[in-house]
């Protein structure tokens, strides 16, 4: 009966009824489609499920719980997603062929965000029950926020990111925690790399740090055989990562180069000719400037033949790389347009509720929401805020690194630090691979890496604080002897 009192099994109950009554009682509480979910749905064999709805029904306005079911592979994109849906959508398709529910879907990144959120509370609470009871606390704060949930219930890829983030992170930890760490867990750690790095083809880049930590991993005295086996995962990773990003689709890349640029770079540019000529672009692409892919209206259509010359077949984003090297200046432009938008969890022009609810349109929940409302309303939104955080998250993990003389907690030590990288990366990566469009969206993985520094510095400080406590006690109980 004792164990089930543990801080992370207690956590784990409450993160579990937080779930049922957020996303599984009614009102139905998802996130409407911007028109991304037809390429996961073209793939797992999913439709909408009134076909005769308007495109302001469909689109923006509200979510929807039921979808059809159509034919399999009709197109294909390339994302660990495709699994987590496929799977239920096939189990579904067995014994409710009417439609799909996508509370199912829900409930497999449900269940994946308790099993993370247990293992992190396992992990901070092994020393303290105190410890473990609040870092778990501000788990279910942070990442059970409606912000984040109410992404479950749809098909944007948000969900994978965020989960494979967690159990990424978490199983690594626990493998470097480990005085003989195992095989299985070290597959199970290759696993969650695979599935956070095939979550997004922007998410791909960061296979390659995972590699290195697979390195590392490899002189930890592990069992079987683990130095191999480390080895091959290192290489896997890496590979994995490059053939993400070759087998993004064309379209795709074609979409993200447009919107770098003209919703980039020429966005509000002093000097538009002189960007384009440095990018080698013809001038005459400046009537395009401060345009988006998907805006109507423009003076040369988005799809237009001409632009496959002109600009696809001329600029690339090794080209906008290189302009952001020689113009610091304009890349910190885009980085503080980055930061007045880095603080928002969720799409606020999505709307959570179905038309059914009688909701307005884009209505939103807020239930559950603190969090969100609070990086929102009360957090600062700019770069000097951002830097200030990460001196002070590093500050931290380099003065534990340094102190520790432990290869185990080294190995921790540069996870940690890999956190903070993978925030820095995806806080980047939108600027110089979507320019401005939907910027909000984009810093989703962003996000994510902020929130779960910020549990740790929160961690960090509980733990020493407990500790703190307990000496002060031990001496008292010393002295009063």
């Amino acid at each position: 009966m004792k164990r089930w009192f543990k801080a992370e099994n207690l956590i784990a109950l409450a993160g579990c009824g937080l779930i049922i009554y957020l996303l599984f009682v009614q009102p139905f509480v998802g996130v409407a489609d911007n028109g991304d979910f037809k390429r996961m749905m073209n793939t797992v064999g999913l439709d909408y499920y009134n076909a005769a709805e308007s495109y302001a029904d469909r689109f923006f306005s509200f979510s929807h719980s039921r979808f059809a079911y159509g034919d399999l592979f009709l197109g294909f994109y390339p994302s660990s997603q495709i699994l987590l849906v496929l799977v239920p959508r096939l189990l579904a398709g067995l014994v409710h062929g009417s439609y799909f529910d996508i509370r199912l879907l829900a409930a497999v990144y449900a269940l994946l965000l308790l099993a993370a959120t247990w293992m992190i509370v396992k992990l901070g609470g092994s020393r303290s029950y105190i410890t473990g009871l609040l870092l778990g606390a501000g788990m279910l704060i942070v990442f059970y926020d409606i912000g984040y949930l109410a992404y479950f219930n749809s098909l944007f890829g948000e969900p994978v990111s965020m989960v494979s983030m967690l159990l990424t992170f978490a199983l690594g930890l626990r493998l470097a925690g480990q005085e003989r760490p195992t095989t299985k867990g070290l597959t199970l750690f290759f696993i969650a790399v695979l599935f956070l790095v095939c979550s997004k083809i922007q998410n791909a880049p960061v296979g390659l740090a995972f590699s290195l930590i697979f390195l590392r991993l490899m002189t930890l005295n592990g069992t079987g055989n683990w130095r191999k086996l480390a080895m091959r995962f290192a290489v896997a990773v890496c590979l994995v990562s490059v053939i993400m990003y070759v087998a993004a689709p064309k379209e795709l890349k074609h979409i993200n180069l447009y919107q770098t640029v003209f919703f980039g770079i020429l966005n509000e540019s002093p000097d538009v000719r002189g960007d384009l000529r440095e990018l080698g672009l013809p001038e005459k692409l400046e009537v395009l400037a401060g345009t988006n892919y998907f805006q109507t209206g423009t003076a040369i259509k988005q799809d237009d033949p001409s632009l496959q010359a002109d600009f696809y077949d001329r600029v690339s984003h090794k080209d906008v790389l290189f302009y952001y090297i020689k113009h610091p200046s304009r890349l910190v432009d885009g980085m503080k347009f980055a930061a007045l938008n880095s603080m928002d969890l969720r799409p606020y022009y999505l709307g959570n509720y179905e038309k059914s609810e009688g909701k307005p349109e884009k209505a939103l929940s807020y239930a559950y929401s603190t969090w969100s409302q609070f990086k929102r309303e009360v957090l600062p939104h700019s770069l000097g805020f951002l830097a200030i955080f990460y001196l002070l998250y590093y500050a931290g993990v380099l003065f534990e690194y340094f102190r520790s003389r432990d290869l185990r907690g080294r190995i921790a030590g540069e996870l940690l630090m890999l956190l903070g990288l993978i925030g820095l990366f995806s806080f980047l990566v939108p600027i110089m691979g979507d320019g401005r469009a939907d910027i909000g969206k984009h810093l989703f993985l962003f996000n994510v890496s902020f929130d779960m520094m910020a549990v740790v510095m929160f961690g960090w400080a509980v733990h020493k604080l407990v500790r703190l406590v307990q000496s002060v006690a031990g001496k008292s109980g010393h002295y009063g002897k």
